[in-house]
């Protein structure tokens, strides 16, 4: 499965403007919709699940690996999307989940993660040990980062040999991602990601042949309430960190809420794996917050299912605790609004989805078109006509798919470098 994706890095690295979109999202609705544009546009498109999200243990989801990937398959079959399109991503697979523990303990964890990741089919796989365990430094140097990603390397080669291996990180120092002169987020220097790349090459020795992505920071980034646009007047020239390894392309995180236009941008500057993920569950947010309002129209003003969330939130702080600041309102609007979505985590609590189930209950089977023009844009509402389902499922999947598209751009119209 792995040769699709190094296909496109071929066609990106010859100076095709292309790139795949990696959806990382364990939200059904959020997958649904992603699955059904793949299939609608003919493309293909990664399904990511970060090791917090899904891992041996389960993780936030309850999920592990092997559960997630029939998760999604079983999605794909309902939706009537075709099995070859899709391809399994490990995001960010490492000690993080376990860095409050030693190293010794974390990493044998982290060797249990990869293995249930690449025994479950995933063949994407993000090696990720720059961040510390506990009495090391919160972040590492290339030197152990590079040297504990070749150790879990060879547990996943041992396992399957399908597999393509992603290296790097774009994590944020400690204090938040850093500003230029320009106020701009800084890209990664090309000399650091060389560095960074060269020192994996060295340590994965014959393995080296099987990476295909470098992690890297190109100038994009997202806060609770502000997004950080690309500049496109500008060129990191990261293109150069890799110009010795044509099999490897460049992967940008935190692509979420950019214009349009950086898409085809990022995939110019050798960008041909881009990852989207809280701007879809945020997208699945506004539709089914949007459908409150329509039922606050004949319910006296009430909006129960927000009034739901927050009361899960307020009951579980440790999901958004420490990501926002603020005092009590600020608080209650990044909670709610906020751009890093922290609220995605509380979709599967159990009072949370009887609320989204007693909205769906309430609302009448055909919403008419005046009352939906209050709270979707017309590009939503047009969208849904197009779609299967009942009403509601066609507008969030219509709000989630909108959201997604600028990462399906087509690379025809976009030139060479």
């Amino acid at each position: 499965m792995s040769e699709m994706l190094r296909d496109i890095i071929k066609r990106n690295r010859a100076g095709q403007a292309l790139a795949i979109p990696s959806v990382c999202s364990s939200q059904a609705d959020v997958i649904r919709a992603s699955l059904m544009r793949a299939q609608t546009l003919d493309r293909a498109v990664v399904i990511e699940a970060t090791s917090n999200q899904v891992n041996q243990f389960g993780g936030y989801t309850g999920m592990r690996p092997d559960e997630f990937m029939a998760f999604v398959l079983g999605i794909a079959r309902d939706a009537g999307v075709d099995r070859e399109r899709i391809q399994f991503g490990g995001d960010h697979l490492g000690p993080q989940a376990w860095r409050d523990e030693n190293s010794e303990r974390a990493m044998a964890k982290a060797h249990d993660l990869v293995t249930a990741y690449v025994e479950a089919g995933f063949t994407k796989i993000h090696l990720d040990c720059s961040e510390g365990c506990a009495g090391e430094a919160a972040q590492l140097d290339d030197e152990v980062t590079s040297e504990r990603s070749a150790e879990l390397a060879r547990t996943c080669v041992g396992l399957a040999d399908d597999l393509m291996f992603v290296v790097g990180t774009e994590v944020p120092p400690p204090g938040g991602a850093r500003t230029d002169e320009s106020g701009d987020i800084a890209a990664t220097s090309p000399e650091a990601a060389r560095s960074t790349l060269g020192l994996h090459m060295d340590k994965f020795g014959d393995m080296a042949t099987q990476i295909g992505g470098l992690v890297v920071q190109p100038g994009v980034e997202f806060s609770p309430m502000k997004i950080h646009h690309l500049p496109l007047d500008k060129d990191p020239k990261l293109i150069q960190a890799i110009v010795d390894w044509p099999s490897v392309c460049l992967e940008a995180h935190s692509t979420d809420y950019q214009h349009p236009s950086v898409f085809p941008r990022l995939a110019r500057l050798g960008f041909a794996f881009q990852k989207v993920g809280p701007a879809l569950t945020l997208a699945y947010r506004q539709a089914l917050y949007s459908l409150d309002i329509v039922r606050s129209f004949s319910s006296g003003g009430d909006r129960k299912l927000s009034a739901a969330m927050e009361t899960a939130m307020l009951a579980n702080p440790r999901y958004w605790q420490g990501h926002y600041h603020g005092d009590d309102e600020q608080l209650r609007q990044q909670r709610h609004y906020g751009l890093a979505d922290r609220i995605r985590y509380y979709w599967p609590v159990l009072s949370v989805q009887a609320a989204v189930q007693q909205l769906v209950d309430d609302l009448p089977h055909r919403i008419p078109d005046p009352i939906l023009w209050q709270v979707f844009c017309p590009t939503v509402l047009e969208r849904a006509e197009d779609l299967t389902g009942t009403q509601i499922e066609r507008l969030v999947r219509a709000q989630i798919q909108i959201a997604l598209d600028p990462y399906f751009f087509d690379p025809s119209t976009e030139g060479t470098q």
